[in-house]
């Protein structure tokens, strides 16, 4: 059993949360989904949800991190202290997924120094902008350097979480999860029909 930990932040988009987290839920044998944030307490997503999250400073080399993109990314860019605490967690977990505006906050935490990576198509130019030491692909839907999982935009961190069931268990796997969605796995990685 792994523990998926989603670290929130006010101002998060509640889909690039959540969408990845329900996929990940589904293989219940697997993962443990906890939710956490820097301080602890209720974090505000951006549809008017209301999260109860745990303060985690000590996380397993074996733990998942995920990282939602949002509005709220825009501030934490130039927030030094989140930023150490994000790295911190990231360098102690086996695997690091985002989604959206997640991977300029992993950027500018200098996560992603020489990788490949993505974002969110709509915010390209900002997201960019956080790190010019990242191999930034447009074109995908979402990107896998190492131990890094990131996403396009929103509704691709489902894509991407079942591209990661796919990579650590198997394709069949991974679409019987989709079918037990009902959603239609975009499984092509490379094609982003936003970009």
């Amino acid at each position: 059993m792994q523990n998926i930990n989603v670290l929130l932040y006010d101002g998060y988009t509640t889909l690039d949360a959540l969408g990845p987290s329900e996929v990940l839920a589904r293989m219940k044998d697997n993962y443990l989904i906890r939710y956490i944030s820097q301080e602890g307490g209720i974090i505000n997503g951006s549809a008017e949800t209301q999260i109860k999250t745990g303060k985690i400073y000590e996380i397993s080399d074996s733990d998942i991190l995920l990282v939602p993109g949002g509005f709220g990314a825009r501030k934490l860019v130039d927030d030094t202290k989140f930023l150490a605490y994000l790295k911190t967690l990231a360098d102690k977990s086996q695997n690091v997924l985002s989604v959206c505006t997640g991977s300029a906050l992993l950027a500018k935490a200098g996560l992603l120094k020489d990788k490949k990576a993505t974002s969110n198509k709509m915010s390209w130019e900002w997201v960019i902008k956080q790190a010019t030491d990242v191999k930034w692909i447009r074109k995908a839907r979402w990107v896998v350097d190492g131990k890094y999982y990131t996403s396009s935009g929103i509704a691709a961190g489902i894509d991407m979480a079942l591209g990661f069931i796919a990579d650590k268990h198997s394709s069949d796997i991974a679409l019987k999860v989709a079918r037990s969605l009902e959603y239609i796995w975009n499984e092509n990685k490379e094609e982003d029909q936003f970009a």
